[in-house]
Formats: C-alpha cells, structure tokens, sequence
C-alpha cells in the first residue's frame, strides 16, 4: 500500500473514531498541544484536529510518525473487528491489541477497548531476565495483580518480591521491575490516565 493511500486501522462505521479517540488520548497523556504534534510531524493544527475529530484519516505513514512521536508501536493503531454492539465496550482475547514484541521481554496487550477514558487496562507478559534497567517516574497511579509467575517491582527505592496472587499500587514514584526468575509473569497492570 502506497504511503500517501488513507488506511483505516480499524474498519467499521466508528472504527476512524477510536482512532481519534486514542490519537487524542496519546497527545493528552503526554501533555502535547496540537501545534507541538503539528511541527514534529510537519503538519497543519487543522489536519491534526480533523484526525483527532475522526474527519481526516492519517496515511499508513502519518501512523508511523505518530507511533514515533509517541513513543509507541506502531501496532497500538491496529485493532481488530468488534461487533457493533461490543465496540468501545467489550473486547474479546482474541482480539486484543498487541503492543509490544517478544524480543524486547515484555510483551503487552490492551485490554481495554481504546485509549479513551481515565485509565488503561494491559495484560503485561514479563519474559524472565525481562527488566527495565531505568527508572521510570510517571505522573500517573498504577496498580497491578500477578495472574502467574513471580514478578519484581521497586517502588520509591524498595524492592518488592511478588508471587501469584499478589498486587500493588503506587501514584507519581519511580519504578523498575524485573523478573529474574525462569519462569514468564503475567500481570494485570491498569494506569491512570492513560499512557500508550
């Protein structure tokens, strides 16, 4: 597909509006303005607006540079069909959106229907040896449960050694993990607002 061609990730009668809605999610979550977007990306406060109201679709290359900008893969912009009366509300395992890929260790799928709302909701799955090195501070609150595995997360300079079964919370304080151990672990991690 040329790179200039329209594409819809998500097909269907909204499907151009959750786009918009998790374009503007992602440029709220990381505290840009339009005109900001618009000369990163090289483009107009207009066009950046009509994509964000659901009235302009951006190119297979203009999601690539808003990937970029972001931060994000480009696959979050991928979403796969939902029935009419399940969209924006429902989102089935098989049809999850996939954020990340293996290599890096952490593997992590939306499991909320878009990024519209107060929070996020992911399936985070920790490879072992998977860890973040560098801190990471958001001005976010997170909280997570352990669906499998063993998994370990410094919070505010303290270590916490987490089994199945167990969960956490923490609101605007640094944070590592990492999973040492040899087998995957799976969390249920939900942001607030949201930052994919």
């Amino acid at each position: 597909m040329p790179e200039s061609a329209s594409f819809s990730p998500a097909h269907g009668l909204d499907g151009d509006q959750i786009l918009a809605r998790d374009l503007r999610a992602l440029r709220k979550a990381r505290g840009l303005t339009l005109a900001e977007i618009g000369a990163r990306l090289k483009r107009s406060v207009g066009w950046l607006s009509q994509v964000e109201r659901g009235l302009s679709i951006p190119s297979l290359g203009d999601l690539r540079a808003f990937a970029e900008v972001f931060g994000v893969p480009v696959s979050l912009f991928f979403g796969h069909e939902a029935e009419d009366s399940e969209r924006g509300v429902v989102v089935r395992g098989a049809r999850r959106r996939s954020l990340g890929t293996s290599e890096s260790g952490l593997v992590e799928e939306l499991l909320s229907p878009d990024l519209g709302g107060s929070f996020e909701m992911l399936r985070s799955e920790f490879a072992p040896g998977a860890a973040l090195s560098e801190t990471a501070l958001r001005q976010t609150e997170e909280a997570g449960y352990v669906a499998s595995g063993r998994f370990d997360i410094e919070i505010d300079g303290v270590w916490h050694h987490l089994a199945e079964g167990d969960s956490f919370r923490f609101a605007g304080k640094p944070f590592r993990w990492k999973n040492p151990h040899a087998e995957p672990a799976v969390i249920i991690w939900v942001v607030s607002p949201p930052v994919y």
